[in-house]
This record gives structure tokens, sequence and C-alpha cells, in this order.
């Protein structure tokens, strides 16, 4: 049988074609006068258009309006961008650090270690330990599980929870009393049987709830939307409390069709509009393994409309309809998440007290 010899890819090819075409970045406050326009255009890469809603998102900036193009090798795109308070972005140190992010420096390993995101929920907490929690909600489990990390003398420095279809997913960052992250494997060990006991209940399928561990940073929200979705909240039926106390005028609407002569699936989605609902989009088409290679963003009063032209990994578009309606109910669960979200909680001093 003939040897088959691959070609040799050189690992630093991506680097040399951003030496070659660098990310441009600029930030125009001329062009529309109610908001600020972040243009962006680079080498096309595999999940870029999330690299910059989230660094976007990260800022607390308000997308109102985005077009999306990355057919082909190149990637550009333009953001119509507020503040929280609808105005401009203005502030110099806002400005160069968008620039140094997105240009050519944040593409490279020493821009990538600079940038903090929203790893953690704030920019810097030291030295800690994360802890990863999922299982089926009820009352009263946040105090359970900060009576069990009080017990083990643990500081939770940080913490994001949400709940969605009677599940509950939570990030903890915590330290020990020394302030160090707790590298004691026997501690770590009685930790996670104690706090799955308490995420398990009267259940005793492993399944229903799961504790893990790790020593690096994670940016939270992805994560949350990442364990969420392996959970397969989506799957859940009947009303949530999102779907019983939005009235029907705001539920998402949500249609998938196909551009045969284009090769793309549509994805079009309209809901009420709220802050990074293009973040949570973006988010899931992407750990769902689709490309999204044009798209645009608008908002009109309290509706937001976007569409999404998409191709799966491996070329292909949403050909059945247990596909299409996968997708929907996923992008569905996404939107609702953030909107159903119990509590996001930064917790100081090393106390647990203000759970519940």
């Amino acid at each position: 049988m003939a040897k088959v010899c691959w070609p040799y890819f050189d690992p630093e090819y991506e680097n040399f074609s951003n030496r070659i075409n660098p990310p441009r970045v600029s930030v125009d406050n001329d062009s529309c006068h109610d908001c600020t326009l972040i243009k962006f255009d680079s080498i096309n890469k595999p999940g870029i258009l999330l690299e910059v809603v989230q660094i976007l998102t990260d800022l607390d900036f308000i997308i109102t309006k985005a077009y999306i193009s990355s057919d082909g090798g190149w990637f550009m795109d333009v953001f119509h961008v507020t503040d929280q308070q609808g105005k401009k972005i203005t502030d110099s140190k806002t400005i160069d650090f968008i620039e140094k992010t997105l240009g050519p420096k944040g593409q490279s390993t020493e821009g990538v270690n600079c940038w903090q995101g929203k790893r953690v929920g704030v920019h810097s907490i030291g030295d800690h330990t994360a802890i990863e929690l999922i299982g089926r909600d009820r009352p009263g489990l946040l105090s359970e599980i900060s009576a069990v990390l009080a017990s083990l003398q643990f500081n939770v420095i940080a913490a994001e929870v949400w709940t969605h279809n009677r599940r509950i997913a939570c990030v903890l960052y915590v330290n020990d009393a020394t302030n160090q992250a707790m590298d004691d494997s026997k501690r770590l060990s009685i930790m996670e049987e104690q706090l799955n006991h308490i995420l398990r209940g009267c259940e005793d399928d492993e399944k229903v709830a799961r504790t893990s561990f790790t020593m690096g940073f994670t940016h939270m929200d992805r994560r949350l939307h990442q364990m969420l979705f392996a959970d397969r909240d989506y799957e859940s039926v009947g009303l949530t409390t999102t779907d019983v106390d939005c009235p029907p005028s705001f539920r998402p609407k949500i249609r998938i069709e196909r551009i045969v002569e284009k090769g793309y699936s549509v994805v079009s989605v309209r809901c009420k509009d709220r802050a990074k609902l293009m973040f949570d989009i973006v988010c899931t088409l992407t750990d769902m393994e689709y490309v999204v290679f044009h798209a645009t963003i608008s908002s009109e009063g309290q509706y937001a409309s976007q569409e999404y032209f998409i191709r799966h990994m491996d070329g292909c578009t949403l050909d059945t309809e247990g596909e299409k309606e996968r997708v929907i109910k996923c992008i569905e669960a996404a939107i609702q998440r953030r909107v159903s979200e119990l509590s996001t909680c930064i917790v100081a001093n090393g106390t647990t007290d203000i759970w519940g």
C-alpha cells in the first residue's frame, strides 16, 4: 500500500499572514450623529466574530446595528455602538484600548495575555480555584452551597449564577484562608462530594448534577452558555418563567430558511432588544459549530432584528426539520437564559453571606 504523505503546514502561517495583512480597526465618531462606528477588518479565522463581539460586550457597549461579512479569506464588519447611557464612546483610554486589543498587538500572544476581559466577572481577583456547578434548581440551593463552602473555610471571591428551565449553572471562584488557590486534592474531593450531594437532592442519578474544578481562567458568560447547552436545557418542555411573564409580542420569533443558490441557511431572529443579545446568539451558533458568513443586526425601539447567514463547519446547510428545530430551540434558550438569570454576584471581602 502506498504511503500517504500529507502536505506540510507551517504552524506559524497564521502569524505570518497577520504580519503581511495585520488587522485594522478604526473608531469613528464623525460618520453618525448618535453612535460610534467601530470598523474591523482582518484575515478570516474560526471564531473571530465571537472574539470581537465578546470584547465589545465585555466593555458594556450597546450594539444597535452591525454588518458582518466573512465570505472568503477576509473578515469585515462594522458595529454601531453606544455606552450604557446611549451616548457615543468618547473616552480616549477606552478608544485606545479598543484599537490595541482588536489591532495587530491584540492578535499576538502578548496582546491576548494582556486582555483580561470578563474572564472571572472582574478584571483581576488573584489566585483562585474555579468551581463549576450544574444541577436542578430549587429554593434554598444557593444558601446550602454557601454553607458547605463556609464550613470548609473557602472564601468566595466571585460568582455568577444562571437558571433556566428548572436547571441552575454556577461558576464560583474561591480561595482558602491564605488567599491562595486550593490544590489540596483531599479537601477538593470532600468539597466535590458534599456539593454533589446537595445538587442531587433526593435523586441518585449522577447525570442530575455535576461539580468540576479548574485552576485556569474562563469567560464566565461563555462558560455558563456552554454548561447549560451541554446540559441540554433547551430540551425542557413547558413554559419557563420568562414565557409566563413575557407578553406574546416580546417572545422570540425565530425562522430558518435556505438560500439554495448561495448555499446558506438564514437564521432570522426577532425579539425584545436587550444588552448582550448578539453575544448570546453568536456564542450559541459557535458552540453548535456553525460558521457565520454574513449577518445584519438592527434595533427598532424595543425590538431587535438579527439575521445570520450560516453553514455548519463541514460546509453543510440545515436541510432537515430536525436540525432546524434544534437550532431554534438552542437560540431560544440562549436568549432566555440571561433574561431569567437568577443573579450575578461579585462577592467582596471573602464572604459568602450575600447569597440566596
